[in-house]
Order: structure tokens, then sequence, then C-alpha cells
């Protein structure tokens, strides 16, 4: 009977063995789902909406890890948000990642303070820096193309 015991758990060590070996290549492999929530800009002096985006909410430190590099690619009305329990210094990089973004560093009160144009990078990782409570990724350009400036706002439909 020991015999057995051992023999089980043997094997459950193996098999634990495994997950933990995939999930330190391929951390992604941990992460079971994401909500979503809409973004929409709002342009700071009058208010008028510029764009909107559907963001997968990244509100852990593995989702925030894996960010976009477990994706291939965005589709124009996608992004993804990064929500930190407080306003901060923050720097992000563009680790695995399969496509270039705009990088948008949101304030607590949803103002935008800073925006960067990201490249996709293989090798060294350039840290894009900011201060927000919130980040948003979504296709590089996007900014660009809707006028999303410093100063501007993020509405974001949480709660």
């Amino acid at each position: 009977m020991n015999r057995r015991l051992a023999g089980v758990a043997a094997a459950l060590a193996l098999v634990l063995l495994a997950v933990a070996a995939v999930a330190a290549t391929n951390p992604a492999f941990l992460i079971t789902g994401y909500d979503t929530t809409t973004v929409e800009a709002v342009d700071g002096d009058t208010g008028e909406s510029l764009a909107t985006v559907e963001a997968r909410v990244a509100d852990g430190f593995l989702k925030q890890y894996v960010g976009l590099s477990a994706t291939d690619d965005l589709d124009a009305g996608e992004g993804m948000l990064f929500v930190h329990g407080d306003a901060a210094e923050r720097a992000y990089v563009m680790r695995d990642m399969a496509f270039p973004i705009d990088i948008v560093f949101v304030d607590t009160d949803g103002t935008v303070t800073t925006i960067h144009e990201a490249a996709r990078e293989s090798g060294s990782l350039t840290r894009y820096e900011g201060t927000g409570k919130y980040v948003l990724e979504v296709p590089r350009g996007w900014s660009e193309r809707h006028g999303v400036d410093p100063g501007d706002r993020l509405v974001i439909d949480r709660e």
C-alpha cells in the first residue's frame, strides 16, 4: 500500500513539475480570461468624444506581466487597459510583442499624461515611461488618428 501511495505521489509531483515548467516559459498559460471594459477618449477642452476602445483589463500582476505579449494582433477598436492601485511613475516594455502599439498613461482622474508610439522590438527592451494609475495599450497610430493628446481624458466604464 505504501508503494502505491509513493508511486501516486511521485506521479503527481512530475505533473506539477511539468505544469510549473510550462508556466515558467509561458505565463499566459495560467491566465483563464480577461474582463473587458469600454474606454472612451474625450477631448480635454470640449468634452467631444474622440474614440472608443473595447479593452481587456489587466488588473493583476500576472495579467500585467504578460500584457499583450500573448496576442498576435489588435483590431482597430481593441486594446488592453492596465489598472494599478495608484498613480505613480511607471515604465512599460515591449516584451515578446508581435506588433507596435501606442502606450497611453492616464492619471487617477482620467487625464492622459503621456503617449508613446512603441515599435515592435527584438533584443533590447526600451523603457516607455509615464505617470498614471491606468495605462491603455492600443494599435500604433491610434492616438494620432483620433487626435488623442496629453490633457485629453479617458472615460473608463468600470464597476
